[in-house]
Formats: C-alpha cells, sequence, structure tokens
C-alpha cells in the first residue's frame, strides 16, 4: 500500500493554513476552536474564537461566566445546545479537575458535549495520543481515496471508517497526521469541485480512477425536514419599551430570548392572523395578559414574506409584525435600546440589524 500519512503529512506541511489554534496546545483552546468549528467554516469561527478567548482566557473564566453572557458570545452560530454543553464542561473540568483538562480520550469523551471526534483532536493535539479524528472531511477523503462505499452515517460505516484513519495515523506524529486530514478534506478534497488534478493522491484515489468523486461519501438517506410558521410580535409601548420573553423549552434555543411568538401548524393570512394573535398572552407584571385585553394603537406587517431560516431538520417559515400599544403600565417590558443586551436567535438577529423602532414612534 502507498504511504497515506506521509503523503498527507507532507501536502500539509506545504499548504496549511496559518490558524491561531494551530499555534498551542493548550487543551482549552483546542477544545474551543474545535466545538466552534463543528458545522460551521473557519472563515466565520475565527472571530468567535477571539472573542471567546479575549472575555474568557481559561476554562476557570468560562466556568465562572453567566450563561446568558456565553450564549449571547455564541449568538449567530445557532446550535445553541453547544455553547450551553461548553458553559457545562467549563463547570466541570473547573470543579472537578481544577482547571486541568483530562489528559487521555476516554477521560476526555466522558465530558459533556465531547463526542469521538473531539477527543480524538484534543487527545492528539495536545497529548500526542494516537487516535484518530473521524468527521466530515476525513469520511469524504478515505471514501474517495481508498473507494469506500459503505454509508457514512450507517452504524457499520461509522466504525469501518475509524478503523481505517487508526489503521493509518502517524503514530510518532498523530497531531499533525489529524490536523492534516482534516485540512485536505477541508481546503483540497472538497464536497464539490475538489483539486483532482493537483492532488498528491491522484494516482492512488480510487474514486479518481472510477470516476465516482461525486457519488462519494455515500449517505444512507437524509433527515425528513419539518416546516413551523412563525409570527414574531414586536410590541412597541409609549415610552419605547418593548418585551422579550425567554424559551424555556426544550428544542431549539433554549435560553435565547425572542418577541412574542405564535407558532401555527401552517401559513396563515392576514386576516386569520389579525384574529389569532388577539389570543397570544404577553408576560404581565402579576400573570399573562392577552394582547386583546391591551390597548392596541396599531397592527403593523413587517414582512411581506415569510423569512426562510433553515435549521438542520426544521425549516422556518419566519413573519414579523409590529404591536404599537398605549399602554403597557401591565406588562413586563424593557426598555428597546436594552434589546442587543440579549442572545436572541439568529432569524431575530438579522431582522433586527435592519429595523429601525423609532420610524414607528
Amino acid at each position: 500500500m502507498f504511504n497515506f500519512s506521509k503523503k498527507l503529512i507532507d501536502w500539509y506541511l506545504q499548504n496549511k493554513r496559518e490558524l491561531p489554534w494551530r499555534k498551542t496546545q493548550d487543551p482549552y483552546r483546542i477544545w474551543l476552536s474545535e466545538i466552534i468549528l463543528q458545522q460551521t467554516r473557519v472563515e466565520q469561527g475565527m472571530p468567535y474564537y477571539f472573542n471567546f478567548v479575549e472575555a474568557y482566557p481559561d476554562i476557570k473564566a468560562l466556568a465562572n461566566a453567566p450563561e446568558d453572557a456565553i450564549l449571547k458570545l455564541w449568538q449567530g452560530l445557532g446550535y445553541y445546545s453547544r455553547a450551553r454543553n461548553l458553559h457545562a464542561t467549563a463547570k466541570k473540568v473547573a470543579l472537578d479537575f481544577n482547571g486541568e483538562f483530562p489528559n487521555t480520550y476516554t477521560e476526555i469523551k466522558k465530558l459533556k458535549g465531547i463526542g469521538d471526534y473531539t477527543a480524538s483532536a484534543i487527545a492528539s493535539i495536545c497529548f500526542d495520543e494516537a487516535e484518530a479524528v473521524v468527521d466530515g472531511n476525513v469520511y469524504r477523503v478515505l471514501s474517495r481515496v481508498f473507494g469506500i462505499d459503505t454509508p457514512i452515517d450507517s452504524t457499520s460505516g461509522k466504525k469501518e471508517f475509524k478503523a481505517l484513519a487508526q489503521q493509518l495515523i502517524d503514530t510518532k506524529d498523530p497531531a499533525t497526521f489529524n490536523q492534516a486530514v482534516m485540512e485536505f478534506g477541508a481546503t483540497q478534497c472538497k464536497p464539490k469541485n475538489p483539486y483532482c488534478l493537483h492532488c498528491p493522491f491522484q494516482q492512488d484515489c480510487a474514486a479518481y480512477a472510477s470516476g465516482k468523486i461525486n457519488e462519494l461519501p455515500v449517505k444512507q438517506g437524509k433527515t425528513k425536514v419539518r416546516d413551523r410558521y412563525f409570527n414574531y410580535v414586536i410590541v412597541l409601548g409609549p415610552s419605547d419599551e418593548t418585551v422579550l420573553t425567554q424559551r424555556d423549552k426544550k428544542g431549539i434555543w433554549r435560553g435565547l430570548f425572542e418577541f412574542p411568538l405564535l407558532e401555527t401548524e401552517k401559513p396563515l393570512n392576514e386576516l386569520r392572523f389579525r384574529e389569532s394573535v388577539k389570543k397570544l398572552k404577553l408576560p404581565g407584571v402579576s400573570s399573562a395578559v392577552l394582547i386583546e385585553e391591551l390597548d392596541v394603537e396599531s397592527l403593523v406587517a413587517l414582512t411581506t414574506e415569510a423569512i426562510i431560516h433553515k435549521l438542520s431538520h426544521q425549516k422556518l417559515h419566519v413573519h414579523f409584525w409590529l404591536l404599537k400599544l398605549q399602554d403597557v403600565s401591565g406588562l413586563q417590558t424593557i426598555p428597546f435600546a436594552a434589546f442587543e443586551s440579549y442572545a436572541v436567535p439568529r432569524v431575530i438577529d438579522r431582522f433586527m440589524e435592519d429595523f429601525d423602532y423609532k420610524r414607528y414612534l
């Protein structure tokens, strides 16, 4: 068999990107970068990494931070359970291990929010343990080079690829090997339009030889996407007040803040919405208050077409409405200017970037 590890590492040393987390073996920073970069491009994740390191330079600082502050810093990355798991694990390491990260793959993997891939990355990069990483990039590289069509989302596929990666890893330099295979998948053997003509494995690649580059890796099937219909009601009081609620149920965006929400099973026309929203409850000083019980000045549609916001297994159809009230004395309100200090879902954050409530005063 050709020397996969040597060719890979030679390519990496010549082509690797200069990234801040490649200049350290601090497990806190490696862990932080890996959690941020899960399902996030390097270009998008880099500012978040710097912001977290600046705000929380070590794991004890992160552990002592309030969850709302962490969620606010995480805002825009999505998958907010990762941020909550990050916080939970920081607390555990700070309290149970006196701020010292566990130094073996087995112990690292026991931490909340850390699976095989992240544990392998930390163990190899920080502690020189020969534990191979397997993520989407690695699945793609190995399936193409070795012509493997076992579905990567099957139990047998996961075992097969992990075993192959473990067989190929450079046991003398596992850190460089793991970073190399991830980098190769991210920048060379890309999902679409890989650079096959300038690939070090061109002569060895089974997918290239058989013309199956676009067919590998194989997945069993996609998860069915659920459509949801959200109508956000932005309250505007006579003295620039507004209303936010905190999502406390299980599901998407737990712990984040949002405007009062009317979710429906199907899209509503404007007439149906205006009738339905009357029964929407807003948080009151002593108890919830129905919109129909309030002194409403106007209800204005802020969107003509639904804003589509895609999550991993959900497709949100989002409308925004402005509810002007002449009196908010019975409601729990905040100054509109304070909105920016709250962690909110990305779809709300994006909308509010262009929304100026002062136009409606």
